[in-house]
């Protein structure tokens, strides 16, 4: 049986800074990425639910991972495949976040894997605003 990859969603929220263009990223949560940073940050993101219009699943997400409502309009940034096969769709809009007034939704996850241990931790632990040259890294 071939097992297929689900699409994720996402949103990538900026504000414009008096140095320029400024993203709001989120840290994964859990033991797998803590004391990670780089290349840890990313949109805040997930898997949309069969059926699911990929806009509503990105728009669902951020406010579960965040806390926060997003409001549109909203610009599409298209589609990336990522190495292990996922797709994610990701649209971006402008706003302003407190990253320190963040609350994500939490998550179960066996660690380490096969100790059968389970953990529950937010999603997403921390978000922050960056540059673009910064948030490309």
């Amino acid at each position: 049986m071939v097992k297929t990859a689900k699409a994720s969603a996402g949103l990538l929220l900026f504000r414009r800074g008096p140095g320029g263009l400024e993203l709001f990223l989120a840290h994964p949560g859990g033991p797998f990425w803590q004391g990670r940073d780089g290349g840890a940050w990313t949109i805040p993101k997930g898997v949309a639910e069969e059926g699911e219009d990929p806009m509503a699943a990105a728009c669902r997400e951020f406010e579960e991972e965040t806390g926060i409502l997003p409001l549109g309009p909203f610009i599409p940034l298209g589609s990336v495949r990522q190495k292990a096969g996922k797709v994610v769709h990701a649209w971006a809009w402008e706003g302003n976040a407190d990253p320190d007034a963040i609350i994500s939704n939490t998550t179960s996850a066996e660690w380490p894997r096969g100790s059968g241990r389970w953990l529950t931790f937010p999603e997403v632990d921390r978000c922050a605003w960056f540059d673009s040259q910064v948030a490309r890294e």
